[in-house]
């Protein structure tokens, strides 16, 4: 295929793709600019809508970020470049996550291109029960795969490995709906009738498991759970930890753009998934979610896997609200 200008139509799609990653909270903490005078979409931390207590050290607010890149770069390669991805540029610019250079045209179209762009529209958290049909082997060596591609690690824990980071999970979520300041941020983030496309949609405030197997979050904080709706889950579920051999900033951006590459490929296996981050986000939890016989490494992200529903989309911020104003109608061929 012919390839596209960078124009503002070209510019448009890719950053309507970029928006379309998950993130912490649907904090949607990024922004995007173009470096002056080249074809560089530069990707910036947003940092007034970071977590500080959720996630003091930002580790959250850099997968989220890496998860957009990789949408980014499945929208330029659909288009027709052949893009480069360069993560924290730039020392004296800690604002600067990424900088992706569309200088080059794509030579080979690869036909998972078309696939996981389409995907991209089709990714949505889900947050209710599974069905409980197994995920295949073949489906689950795809998507380690496609982590290690991306400089992480993907396994699947079973038995009392599987048992021990649930109840991790748990551990924290009773946590954060107990701890005073924790569960007044996490309210905050609940989006009411009136609020912008970012933040926690009602739609997010699903049900507890009524056999209290699986942890899923409450984000209105409501204690104690018993309280909320409760519906069966699937009672052995399927569960991933996705890890990264070391635990640096660069680290979580390849954590979050392999977060997005897994969730991308389980989407075109029809595989659905969930983010069961609680225990992350206490640092003596997600140390104790290492497992050392798998080697060395660190828990970024425990990620749910299943049949289901599709999902409902979360709310996204324009393009415009996300672009620099100087860039807006920027008029480049």
């Amino acid at each position: 295929m012919d390839i596209l200008a960078l124009d503002d139509a070209a510019l448009e799609k890719l950053l309507a793709a970029a928006v379309a990653a998950p993130s912490i909270h649907n904090s949607q903490p990024w922004h995007f600019r173009m470096d002056p005078g080249t074809s560089t979409v530069q990707v910036r931390a947003l940092r007034e809508r970071a977590l500080p207590v959720t996630d003091p050290d930002e580790r959250a607010l850099h997968i989220s970020v890496g998860a957009a890149v990789l949408n980014l770069r499945v929208a330029a390669r659909r288009m027709g470049w052949a893009p480069l991805v360069r993560l924290l540029p730039d020392s004296t610019e800690p604002d600067l996550l990424a900088a992706v250079e569309l200088d080059e045209q794509s030579r080979v179209q690869l036909a998972s291109t078309a696939d996981l762009y389409a995907a991209i529209w089709r990714r949505h958290t889900v947050r209710t029960p599974f069905t409980g049909q197994p995920v295949t082997a073949a489906v689950l060596d795809r998507l380690s795969e496609t982590a290690l591609a991306e400089e992480a690690l993907l396994r699947f824990p079973v038995g009392a490995e599987r048992s021990r980071l649930l109840q991790l999970t748990a551990e924290a979520e009773w946590r954060n709906t107990t701890d005073p300041v924790r569960s007044s941020e996490s309210r905050s983030w609940v989006q009411g009738p009136d609020a912008r496309a970012y933040g926690i949609p009602p739609t997010a405030l699903g049900p507890q498991d009524s056999a209290g197997r699986m942890p899923m979050r409450d984000f209105s904080a409501v204690h104690p759970v018993e309280s909320l709706p409760s519906a069966p889950f699937e009672s052995e579920p399927c569960l991933a930890v996705l890890s990264t051999w070391d635990d640096a900033p660069v680290d979580w951006l390849h954590a979050g753009l392999a977060l997005e590459h897994v969730l991308l490929v389980a989407t075109t296996h029809e595989v659905r998934a969930s983010l069961l981050h609680q225990a992350m986000e206490w640092p003596e939890l997600r140390r104790a979610a290492r497992a050392s016989r798998y080697g060395p490494g660190y828990a970024q992200v425990l990620i749910r896997l299943g049949h289901g529903p599709e999902g409902s989309p979360t709310p996204r911020l324009a393009v415009s609200d996300v672009l620099d104003p100087e860039d807006r109608g920027f008029g480049r061929s």
